[in-house]
């Protein structure tokens, strides 16, 4: 569970347009003067083609386009959680550092254990979730070859196995399980912002912490967490088509509304990552 078409130039306004000479035409050998309503009524003439001219191209201008609008949802998503990462994690990330990389970290058996616990019971609240399907929209994300709580269950077997004893879930697990039960009876887009972060941010950043704890602390065993049966590439394409054919439902505002809970999932999600850490 780790954290981890623009607008066209127009051509100028009579760009590239020439002008021929038009000849002065003599003076009139005698003029009418124009009447105040005569010229009351060029001039409302004029107004109203500015009026015109002003409405058309109000209409004519293009909608805002949002950064991976056009390959779809799920890359509004990804866009906005790669800025959050480390210029380090990503080279669209614009957050700053905080803490050791995780090449210095130090984890020790008890603090992964602990970190193992509580993701299991985030992993069994999603699934849950799913399976219950409170909005028909999250029975599209059953059974997607994604889910982690059976190898996780398989993981703490093999710890116990070895004689570690397997902690109580914590804290960060309980409280970010009880914040996704509560955005799936209330609030769907949210509810699935965090669900994509969840899922996506393991099978990246999560498989390569996963690497670096074990070299340190597990002889470069490879636990079942970050096992997947078939081909992980096309298990998680096939997700992103699924959330992309749900958010074409939604408003604007919906989307916007998923994409702001982003960085609250990277602060839970990495409530439970630090866990690592601790003794």
């Amino acid at each position: 569970m780790a954290s981890i078409a623009p607008l066209s130039k127009s051509q100028p306004f009579l760009e590239n347009t020439q002008f021929t000479g038009i000849k002065r035409p003599q003076a009139p050998i005698f003029s009418v003067p124009v009447g105040r309503n005569q010229q009351s009524s060029k001039l409302s003439l004029r107004n109203s083609k500015m009026v015109v001219a002003s409405s058309t191209t109000a209409a004519e201008r293009p909608k805002k386009r949002y950064p991976g609008e056009a390959k779809g949802f799920v890359e509004e998503m990804r866009f906005v959680a790669m800025k959050l990462h480390t210029r380090d994690q990503a080279k669209e990330g614009e957050k700053e550092p905080e803490g050791q990389p995780v090449a210095r970290w130090e984890p020790s058996v008890e603090g992964y254990l602990k970190f193992l616990v509580d993701s299991k019971f985030v992993y069994d609240t999603l699934e849950k979730i799913v399976e219950k399907a409170p909005f028909p929209d999250y029975a599209e994300f059953r059974n997607t070859g994604l889910e982690r709580s059976e190898r996780l269950a398989k993981d703490l077997e093999w710890f116990r196995q070895q004689g570690h004893a397997i902690p109580e879930p914590s804290e960060p697990g309980l409280n970010y399980a009880r914040i996704l039960e509560e955005l799936s009876q209330n609030d769907p887009q949210a509810f699935l912002c965090h669900f994509y972060n969840i899922y996506f941010a393991h099978s990246a950043g999560g498989r390569m912490i996963g690497r670096k704890v074990a070299e340190k602390i597990l002889n470069k065993k490879e636990l079942e967490f970050y096992k997947w049966d078939g081909d992980l590439s096309q298990l998680l394409q096939n997700v992103r088509e699924k959330l992309n054919k749900v958010a074409d439902s939604w408003t604007r505002e919906q989307k916007d509304h998923c994409l702001e809970e982003t960085e609250k999932s990277f602060k839970l999600s990495g409530d439970i990552l630090r866990l690592i850490l601790s003794s």
